[in-house]
């Protein structure tokens, strides 16, 4: 696979926690949708661009009901990991843009969470 991702840690245990509250799944998939975007928009900046700046173009984001990704690269950008995370050997150092710009966000990215986990309390103690 060419593309590279960036996951939290974490995170399968938030879901089975969530899940095992009673929270809405499929709300669950919004709110992670709703964490990649503000992550990406920290993330974009620190992209490298080169001539073409494909590397920037790729860089996307999806999310599903257990987790959101940013998500850089593709067939025409198999690079996208090796400018990321570096390869020692070929003497070209990790960049770490999506790893960096998703921890620089993380106070922001985290809120989506954090209203999410409240309404599933409220929705708990109500029952």
């Amino acid at each position: 696979m060419t593309d590279k991702a960036a996951y939290v840690v974490g995170q399968k245990r938030f879901v089975q926690t969530m899940r095992k509250a009673g929270a809405d799944m499929q709300a669950l998939k919004g709110v992670n949708r709703e964490a990649t975007d503000i992550a990406l928009r920290s993330v974009l900046p620190l992209v490298p661009v080169g001539k073409t700046g494909h590397l920037k173009q790729s860089v996307r984001v999806g999310a599903t009901m257990k987790a959101g990704v940013i998500r850089a690269g593709r067939k025409t950008v198999p690079y996208a990991g090796v400018i990321n995370y570096g390869w020692p050997a070929r003497g070209i150092r990790p960049r770490l843009f999506v790893n960096n710009g998703v921890a620089s966000s993380e106070s922001m990215w985290q809120r989506p969470y954090k209203r999410f986990i409240e309404q599933t309390l409220k929705q708990i103690r109500g029952a």
